[in-house]
């Protein structure tokens, strides 16, 4: 029986021209998920170290070396914010990063990932650490609402954190379908609208559980340290919070900063830039791979080239 998760990997092709993997190279891929991206790597002949926080993925790998991998493949079960310390510095010829959540982990309820299917409230790629439920249960209304507007860009958030709050005193939430459903009546249902109401709160709550953002600018850092000179990074985003953080450090890094008035004292040169921008800075999917596959619609390629110089000293 062949339960191999139906995952397609988004933009592709897109980030295997972005990285040019050759025969021997080095590269990352952070997000190893199903193996995607991985198995692509793999088919050109590059050696890879993969990461990936959930272990469930495991054998996902195993399969892979017992095929394409030939002995190329390491699997960390880790965040990829720690590649540098386990592929060292300047080593790497390429990084992927392919962000947000796979499609086997949405498809699988038991994860509790999908406002559409009845599960636990877990939401915990690797399955430690606090749940959704604990804090849709224990987090004041203030801070719910500071997740829900910050992480899910949620406009009604204070509303929705009052809702869930008024809920939990008569129950608490274990429940995937339990709290979409609360949050919907919270937001006056659907009305004709395209996706369900409760999307940007399990966004959210999907976010701060996994301190994805935190780990995305880590992660950036860590891919600047591991690149050697003339190595590729690409990244693939899925929402607009992912994007801002990317497109930020890309830039920066790049060099392009806007200038400062010619009113103001000049300013004082900052580093070197670590990063020379590729293929226009960004790339989207086609209209023939959103229609093939509706999840990639807002999906976002951006890839960038390391240079010579050091690296920027990154803020504690």
């Amino acid at each position: 029986m062949n339960d191999a998760p139906e995952h397609v990997s988004v933009l592709l092709a897109e980030t295997l021209a972005a990285l040019e993997p050759k025969t021997g190279q080095l590269i990352v891929d952070g997000t190893f998920g199903a193996g995607g991206y991985t198995r692509a790597l793999l088919e050109t002949g590059a050696r890879v170290v993969a990461f990936d926080r959930d272990p469930t993925v495991a054998r996902f790998a195993q399969e892979l070396e017992a095929g394409v991998a030939a002995g190329r493949l390491r699997l960390v079960i880790a965040p990829f914010s720690s590649m540098t310390e386990v592929v060292g510095e300047g080593q790497a010829d390429g990084v992927a990063l392919d962000l947000g959540i796979s499609s086997m982990q949405i498809d699988q309820a038991e994860r509790g990932f999908s406002l559409m299917r009845d599960g636990p409230l877990d939401m915990r790629m690797s399955g430690e650490g606090p749940t959704a439920a604990d804090l849709v249960n224990l987090e004041p209304a203030e801070e719910l609402a500071r997740i829900f507007r910050d992480y899910g860009e949620e406009r009604q958030a204070r509303r929705v954190a009052a809702a869930i709050v008024r809920r939990r005193t008569q129950a608490p939430f274990h429940r995937t379908l339990d709290l979409a459903d609360t949050v919907e009546k919270a937001l006056g249902g659907r009305r004709g609208a395209r996706i369900h109401p409760a999307t940007r709160v399990f966004q959210a709550l999907r976010i701060a559980v996994n301190h994805e953002l935190a780990e995305l600018e880590a992660g950036l850092a860590a891919a600047e340290r591991a690149l050697k000179s003339g190595g590729r990074l690409a990244v693939v985003t899925f929402h607009s919070l992912e994007d801002r953080i990317v497109k930020a450090f890309l830039y920066t890094r790049s060099g392009r900063v806007a200038e400062g008035s010619r009113h103001a004292p000049p300013r004082r040169s900052g580093p070197s830039p670590s990063f020379q921008l590729l293929r226009g800075g960004l790339v989207t999917p086609s209209d023939a791979e959103v229609d093939a596959n509706p999840r990639a619609r807002s999906a976002k390629l951006r890839a960038a080239q390391r240079t010579n110089a050091p690296c920027w000293e990154v803020a504690a």
